[in-house]
């Protein structure tokens, strides 16, 4: 049975710290410490996959360190970096309402009032006042801020963020 689990990145392991096997991580996550809510993760590089557990974690300053389980030294942690973080999108909490996870929005089509496709969302960044909608189209690249003034729908079910944003903007 082929796993149809979606794995989604959260960000990944930039490298070690002390001599125990604890990690630095660069966390792709609103707050720091979110990814400690989930305590396996899935490690990928290079088609190379591995299941971890999380055996502790903290934040110092705005990085966040992690140990797992089974990793007790330097060395066993030093292989470790560059993976990248992926957990699976079933165990994310519900979105409240009008809210939206960054990764259920990548993907997505984007069609402005003319009903022209500007394109697909690549990805967002944060700009500190609001997210921004990265799109990629055969109008090329669009930076869309994805607040209620710009955004006019979010359809899940179609795929599809109908936005009041024309061409030439």
């Amino acid at each position: 049975m082929t796993d149809m689990q979606q794995w989604v990145a959260m960000g990944y392991i930039k490298g070690i710290f002390g001599i125990k096997g604890w990690l630095k991580i660069a966390a792709n996550t609103e707050y720091t410490d979110s990814l400690l809510d989930y305590p396996q993760w899935q490690l990928r590089k290079d088609g190379d996959i591995l299941t971890v557990s999380v055996e502790a974690g903290k934040v110092v300053g705005d990085e966040l360190q992690v140990k797992f389980e089974g990793i007790n030294d330097r060395d066993q942690a030093f292989l470790l970096r560059g993976y990248t973080i992926e957990i699976p999108r079933s165990e994310f909490a519900p979105a409240e309402e009008d809210e939206f996870y960054w990764a259920d929005l990548v993907g997505m089509t984007v069609i402005n009032q003319e009903g022209l496709t500007l394109g697909t969302v690549k990805n967002l960044m944060e700009t500190g006042a609001n997210d921004v909608l990265v799109i990629h189209g055969e109008y090329g690249q669009k930076l869309i801020p994805f607040v209620s003034q710009y955004i006019e729908k979010v359809d899940t079910e179609q795929q599809t963020i109908n936005v009041d944003w024309g061409l030439d903007y």
